[in-house]
């Protein structure tokens, strides 16, 4: 009996506790809206208790403080929340069921509903964050786009309406464009684009037309470069043309020109260059000079300059030089240079027979390196060949001319073997002549040192050989020097042994040999 009790409790709990268990809602709705529209969503709870009503509440994700919208459901109906769309239901819903009077009932949520709100973009306009709109180039240029109104908006930059091409030195981040190390190409009118879109057939845009900003930017001044030239009026009177020239900067631009620390004279010009006229005494020091130019941002300084007028004067120079091969043969150029000893502004003319050689022709090119030298490349072949000299004066007057030595050249000069060539060799064999000879001096100082005291009887074997020789075939009697020597010892030894009664004899016989006389071989 127990037994069935218990199972029948069982059983009755079990039903009990399925009709208490509230299922998971769903919500479903219009994933996108314009802001101010009506929309329905609706949240369906699939598992419910009989007999129980439920209530369904909308929220937004993360804020359960406010009822965005709610509905009580009787026996599983749908539930549905008319919402009028504002800006803060953009992001995601969720749906909350609850069993109104039965707290023993745990609360379910649905699965998170995301809604775009979408605001009409308008009103686009360009700021510039950077600063001025004309300012120096190496700066940042760094631009914003703002709207009055849009809720998820994309931006686009176009520059005298072209799209901005994007860069390592542009950057278009959201609604701002970065754009590094400007120059002067940078320049333009920019302008913005905004857009969004409910859908693919709903798309909204906005420009800056209306706001049209023109940046330009202005280069910094370089470092002038200074450097003078003179004239001479019909008074006799010289002057310096002082030139101060920039590479870069954006005009207009005030070069002031400075003596030391003393002022000169300014001027501002549209241009990046300019001149001064100051008069000069020829042969004297007057001072240095800079120049210094300025465009707004920061004043640029040239080098100091010396205000000095030497004219030509010493003797002119002229040399040659050109590169040999195998044989001494020359290739390549000959290059001649002309040179003035004294002279701040020569002016170098070259000549060839009597005829002037300017700039560059047939078999010649001039390069004038002002006031050092200047040069002159010729072909080495028959056009060539002739009589070349060169001439100085000065660049501003030409009343004093000063003339180089004349000097002839052709293939068959240039390709004789030089003198310091031919010295080397000569020398070289004078040195092996002389070594060779005092070798010869040695030899023969120690070969009598070595054979100065000879024996008697080599004496009179020399006479004999000296008197007889020409009657021998010494040929026919040569003999090996051993054999000749060891006679040499048997001869000597033999003569030790004489005994000393014949040593009169033997004088006697020398003294016959050294009176007769000797015949020349």
């Amino acid at each position: 009996m127990s037994v069935f009790v218990v199972i029948f409790a069982l059983c009755y709990c079990s039903k009990e506790s399925s009709a208490s268990v509230l299922g998971r809602p769903e919500l479903d709705g219009p994933a996108a809206a314009l802001l101010g529209d009506i929309i329905d969503l609706y949240c369906e709870v699939q598992t419910f208790p009989e007999d129980e009503s439920i209530l369904m509440l909308l929220f937004k994700e993360g804020d359960r403080t406010k009822i965005l919208a709610e509905y009580t459901s009787m026996n599983g109906e749908i539930a549905e929340f008319p919402l009028v769309v504002r800006s803060s239901h953009d992001g995601y819903l969720e749906c909350v069921a609850r069993a109104q009077n039965n707290t023993l009932i745990q609360p379910t949520v649905s699965d998170r509903h995301y809604l775009k709100v979408v605001d009409p973009v308008k009103g686009a306009e360009v700021v510039v964050q950077s600063g001025p709109v004309e300012f120096y180039g190496g700066k940042t240029l760094e631009l914003r786009c703002d709207v009055a109104a849009g809720t998820h908006v994309s931006y686009s930059w176009l520059v005298n309406g072209r799209p901005v091409s994007p860069s390592p030195l542009r950057n278009a981040a959201q609604n701002q464009l970065f754009i590094y190390r400007t120059t002067p190409q940078d320049s333009g009118s920019y302008m913005c684009v905004a857009t969004n879109q409910l859908n693919v057939t709903q798309v909204f845009t906005s420009n800056s037309s209306e706001v049209l900003i023109t940046v330009t930017v202005k280069e910094s001044v370089s470092n002038p470069d200074i450097s003078f030239t003179v004239l001479k009026e019909a008074t006799q009177d010289y002057y310096a043309l002082v030139t101060c020239r920039s590479t870069r900067g954006t005009p207009p631009i005030t070069f002031s020109l400075y003596n030391r620390t003393e002022f000169v004279t300014n001027k501002t010009v549209e241009e990046r260059n300019t001149a001064f006229m100051i008069p000069v005494v020829l042969g004297r020091h007057l001072g240095w000079l800079q120049c210094q130019a300025d465009n707004g941002d920061q004043i640029a300084y040239s080098p100091w300059m010396p205000l000095e007028v030497v004219p030509v004067g010493g003797p002119v120079t002229m040399r040659y030089d050109y590169d040999v091969g195998e044989n001494f043969a020359v290739i390549g150029e000959v290059r001649f240079y002309c040179k003035s000893a004294k002279g701040s502004h020569p002016r170098y003319q070259w000549f060839f027979n009597k005829t002037l050689l300017a700039g560059r022709g047939t078999f010649y090119r001039v390069v004038h390196q002002p006031p050092d030298q200047s040069i002159l490349f010729l072909t080495v072949g028959r056009s060539s060949a002739g009589t070349y000299h060169c001439e100085v004066s000065d660049s501003f007057d030409k009343t004093t001319v000063i003339r180089s030595e004349k000097r002839y050249l052709d293939k068959e000069v240039l390709n004789r073997l030089p003198i310091s060539v031919v010295a080397v060799v000569f020398g070289c064999f004078i040195f092996l002549v002389s070594m060779v000879s005092i070798c010869c001096c040695i030899g023969v100082v120690f070969r009598r040192r070595q054979y100065g005291e000879k024996s008697l009887w080599d004496l009179e074997m020399e006479h004999v050989v000296v008197a007889y020789d020409d009657k021998l075939d010494l040929e026919e009697y040569r003999e090996e020097a051993d054999v000749v020597k060891a006679a040499r010892i048997d001869e000597s030894d033999q003569e030790s042994e004489a005994s000393t009664d014949e040593w009169p004899q033997i004088a006697e016989e020398k003294k016959t040999l050294e009176d007769e006389p000797v015949e020349e071989p």
